[in-house]
């Protein structure tokens, strides 16, 4: 499944950096909680306005990015 519209990049919001839904989740700071060994339930259930979707775009987002794939239609 493509998440990837789950991504935004608007530079109002966290400087312009990929984040979640047009919210003040950047990318980067999940990718920090799923590397410190969060689990996804956790994040969840710290932060209830994030959906397990919004976790697995972050993750096809880095996944893209470190492919080298186009991510020109992250918007």
């Amino acid at each position: 499944m493509n998440y990837l519209e789950r991504i935004t990049i608007q530079p109002e919001i966290c400087h312009g950096k990929p984040s979640i839904r047009g919210m003040r989740w950047p990318v980067e700071v999940i990718l920090d909680m799923l590397s410190s060994e969060m689990t996804i339930q956790q994040i969840l259930a710290d932060h209830p306005e994030l959906e397990k979707e919004d976790i697995l775009a972050c993750l096809q987002y880095a996944k893209l990015l470190t492919s080298g794939s186009n991510l020109k239609h992250v918007a």
